[in-house]
């Protein structure tokens, strides 16, 4: 089932994952990208409380991870040899973000934080839509709040498949990190 869905958005693109998400999410989508107004909207949903439980949980993850960064010492290993070791960032992510009954937008503080910190240029995140088409409100903000605008209404294997190869509206990326049903984990091998 996996490879089929893969193959499809291979072929087809955007016109698959716009099947796709008819299929099994029930909705029929014109566009595959969060507008900046559901953005906004998203926004002003958010209980006070929760947005600041959002910026402390931030500001902690984003302390943790910078406690991470290494500067490599150059090392001399002979006259005139010197060698050290150079941490790249992968230019571009995916993160795979459930929607469900259970959004997971802590997911995307644990992930996102420690890509920008590592220099990701391009982070792209796709997330399931509910049955009218929309995007749990905590997950839009917590993208938002970290910068995130690239921001697809996809999920399943569809989503992975989407990232890895690219559509009309997506482009691919080089990592994709995040957790997900049987399906989505299946497709990410």
């Amino acid at each position: 089932k996996v490879r089929n869905i893969i193959e499809k958005v291979q072929l087809e693109g955007d016109k698959a994952l716009k099947e796709f998400t008819l299929a099994f999410d029930k909705v029929n989508l014109t566009n595959l990208k969060v507008s900046d107004a559901e953005i906004e909207i998203a926004n002003t949903q958010i209980p006070t409380e929760l947005m600041e439980a959002i910026a402390v949980a931030s500001k902690n993850i984003h302390h943790f991870h910078l406690s991470q960064i290494n500067t490599e010492k150059p090392v001399e290993t002979m006259q005139g040899v010197v060698c050290w070791r150079k941490s790249v960032a992968i230019e571009n992510v995916g993160l795979y973000i459930p929607g469900g009954s259970a959004p997971l937008f802590s997911t995307i503080l644990m992930l996102a934080i420690p890509a920008q910190i590592a220099g990701c240029k391009r982070i792209v995140l796709c997330t399931p839509p509910d049955k009218n088409g929309s995007i749990n409100s905590a997950i839009l903000y917590t993208a938002s709040f970290l910068g995130i605008s690239e921001i697809y209404k996809i999920g399943g294997a569809q989503a992975i498949a989407a990232m890895s190869y690219g559509s009309e509206s997506i482009l691919k990326v080089n990592k994709i990190l995040g957790p997900g049903n049987q399906y989505v984990t299946k497709a990410k091998e």
